[in-house]
């Protein structure tokens, strides 16, 4: 826990002032010494929302899964197959001529019947579904990690390269697109290459601490709305760690064993704001 904490106070450091608030910076990093798989997530949102985690217990059908975000819409999320997901909006796109956004919790439903990226490939492409304003990015445990776009009327994929796939909110496929250059991304790598020059074996503390740049601080963006990095998460899919810390908080912060998690039978909802 004080490794934690001393996490979220190196978060805290850095303050910008020319981020956009609705956004999200997402990274998978393999340690090229340990070959454990880690998964770092901010995800910069309005504060006013009621955020929470849910665990849906496993099935004779469907894998044990935690999700975390708001309203009735998985955010991202992993499950007891140590298979990743999460989003990011993006410029929108035209829609695919037989594809289409879901009208169900799509997150939630991959994590449930898919493990691993090629299964979620598939199962994607089994239900057509084709996002006109966001790309996904999805890793598993083994190694394998790949975002999806759907951009220009065809679905293009990036698979990971030198151990690691970073998203924001620019597309992969078309910078010209908008929002691009990204201050975040550019930062998150530059903080990424620093740590490998020095660092031997890298943990989940260190490579969370490559997005000390790229949090936003809570701030009145409209009268009486505040917004910020609402919450970061931190899953270490090798040894199935998960740590969540609300609103840049070093008393709100969430740790689960995953694996003691995936084994309960009953679902659980955890409101964020209620974490201690």
């Amino acid at each position: 826990m004080k490794k934690t904490k001393f996490l979220i106070t190196v978060l805290l450091i850095i303050l910008l002032s020319n981020q956009k608030i609705l956004a999200c910076s997402i990274l998978y990093y393999i340690d090229s010494i340990s070959g454990k798989v880690f998964v770092v997530n901010n995800e910069d949102y309005w504060y006013n929302v009621d955020a929470f985690v849910k665990i849906e217990p496993k099935s004779k059908k469907e894998y044990a899964r935690l999700w975390y975000g708001w309203d009735k819409f998985a955010q991202g999320g992993v499950n007891e197959k140590g298979l990743f997901f999460d989003a990011a909006v993006t410029p929108e796109q035209k829609k695919i001529n037989g594809y289409g956004n879901p009208n169900s919790n799509l997150g939630d439903d991959i994590l449930a019947n898919c493990s691993n990226v090629i299964e979620v490939l598939e199962y994607l492409e089994k239900r057509k579904i084709g996002l006109t304003k966001s790309h996904m990015i999805f890793g598993d445990k083994t190694g394998n990690a790949v975002v999806i776009e759907w951009v220009g009327g065809e679905k293009k994929l990036h698979w990971i390269k030198d151990n690691k796939l970073l998203i924001t909110n620019f597309l992969l496929s078309d910078t010209t697109a908008g929002n691009y250059p990204c201050y975040r991304y550019e930062s998150i790598n530059k903080n990424i290459k620093e740590l490998e020059s020095t660092t031997k074996e890298i943990n989940l503390l260190q490579i969370g601490n490559t997005f000390r740049n790229a949090v936003q601080p809570p701030k009145e963006i409209e009268k009486n709305k505040i917004g910020g990095t609402l919450y970061t998460s931190f899953i270490n899919l090798s040894d199935m760690e998960f740590v969540l810390s609300y609103k840049l908080s070093s008393e709100k912060v969430l740790k689960l064993d995953l694996r003691k998690e995936f084994e309960k039978t009953k679902k659980q909802k955890l409101m964020l704001e209620d974490t201690k």
